[in-house]
């Protein structure tokens, strides 16, 4: 496929490479199953915009509703579990899903039918690339994930996964463990949590290091290979939904049929740059959303 137009792309031009780029080669379909931000900086929301940025078609499933502005989650209210799998069952018998990225999911029931729905595509090979996104703590500081439900991620959801993207403070609790922070335990627990999970059927353990301090050192875990993944620190208070952009970014990129470790580092270039150029939004006055469309938009 063509590399689509990230940092390295702006304005007119990338959208006319963009649309040569449709005319020759089918427009994947990506899909988020997760709860909705009404600020528009994380969840389904934000992960359409990545879609977007990235020439997917974007689908969604809504797993939770939440009230929240740039400051605060005032209140989250779960989508019945049935009713979420009957979401994911309407859409599979319909629309072809290339690649989904799993947010956040709540509770447990939810988790479970999550699962439980996604189990006869994925073993048909209709949906050949999930990237969960295990979101368990808002930017606020605000609990999104049930502590009783950690266990059925694990069991349930994290099976699932092409790629998982946890940050340090999610390592830790996937680990039942403090987060790491330096580096060596940092590849230590990448090297936990493939192991835990590698029965299981996980390929990719992204192991974000964006708590740490100085600049921060990812790393993705295959099992065998532990490649690094340097970037420097954008100065920017405009970070809400960053986990939920790179995740949605990597679906994306692997519903273009990029390897994953390429989807990984091309995703966080985009993601780089929809954070370095956070700033030219004014959304709220606490931690803002990154720019999604930083390469489209006229500024």
């Amino acid at each position: 496929m063509n590399q689509h137009r990230t940092s390295r792309g702006a304005g007119a031009q990338g959208s006319r490479d963009s649309a040569d780029s449709s005319s020759r080669a089918r427009i994947p379909n990506a899909l988020s199953i997760a709860g909705i931000d009404p600020s528009g900086g994380a969840g389904i929301f934000a992960d359409l915009k990545a879609f977007s940025a990235l020439g997917a078609y974007g689908t969604g499933v809504v797993a939770a509703l939440t009230a929240q502005n740039t400051r605060t989650v005032t209140g989250v209210h779960p989508v019945p579990p049935a009713f979420v799998r009957l979401q994911l069952d309407t859409l599979f018998a319909d629309v072809r899903i290339d690649a989904a990225k799993i947010g956040m999911l709540g509770t447990a029931p939810i988790a479970t039918a999550v699962a439980e729905a996604l189990a006869a595509p994925i073993a048909d090979g209709r949906l050949p690339h999930r990237v969960v996104d295990p979101v368990m703590v808002a930017k606020s500081g605000d609990m999104l994930l049930d502590r009783e439900a950690v266990g059925t991620l694990i069991d349930a959801i994290l099976p699932l996964a092409t790629v998982v993207t946890p940050n340090l403070p999610e390592a830790g609790v996937l680990l039942h463990e403090r987060p790491p922070e330096t580096p060596r335990e940092m590849r230590r627990a990448a090297e936990r949590l493939r192991r835990l999970l590698a029965d299981n059927g996980l390929r990719f353990v992204l192991l974000k290091a964006g708590h740490a301090s100085g600049d921060p050192i990812d790393l993705l875990h295959d099992g065998d290979r532990m490649i690094e993944l340097p970037e420097t620190r954008i100065e920017t208070r405009n970070t809400h939904g960053t986990g939920c952009t790179l995740s949605a970014a990597i679906a994306a990129l692997l519903a273009h049929g990029l390897e994953p470790v390429d989807a990984v580092r091309e995703a966080k270039r985009y993601l780089t740059e929809a954070l370095r150029h956070a700033d030219e939004l004014q959304v709220g006055s606490g931690h803002g959303p990154v720019h999604h469309f930083h390469a489209w938009w006229n500024r």
